[in-house]
């Protein structure tokens, strides 16, 4: 079973493999609040086991979704459709060895001017 946590260890969790593949958004909401790009893999959010949630706290970054992130370190650990039971889970929070693998890119026309896309994964220009 994966196993991710922040920076601190105040936000620690677990949950079943399930799909292993990760999806990058390139949109520029993803780039600030992440500091460069969102990649993630995702879990229905009731098999996602918290060891310690200490520090989680959400935020409402839309009208339609919310983000989890450690109040103490800052890590961005999650994202969350208000519609959907589904948990976007940040890819580098996740302990390695993953056997993860980016699957698709997505909101490419949005992509920051100061990096390519180059490891030939579909490229969507929005979603």
């Amino acid at each position: 079973m994966p196993h991710g946590q922040c920076d601190c260890g105040q936000v620690q969790f677990e949950f079943p493999k399930g799909r292993e593949a990760i999806t990058v958004c390139h949109c520029s909401q993803c780039r600030r609040l992440s500091g460069h790009l969102w990649a993630s893999t995702h879990a229905p959010f009731d098999s996602v086991k918290f060891i310690n949630q200490t520090g989680l706290k959400w935020y409402k970054s839309s009208e339609w979704a919310q983000r989890g992130f450690c109040q103490n370190c800052g890590s961005s650990l999650f994202y969350r459709l208000n519609s959907e039971d589904g948990l976007g889970i940040a890819a580098g929070c996740i302990s390695s060895p993953t056997e993860f693998q980016v699957a698709k890119h997505i909101f490419v026309k949005d992509k920051g001017d100061y990096y390519e896309i180059a490891d030939g994964a579909p490229q969507i220009d929005r979603y």
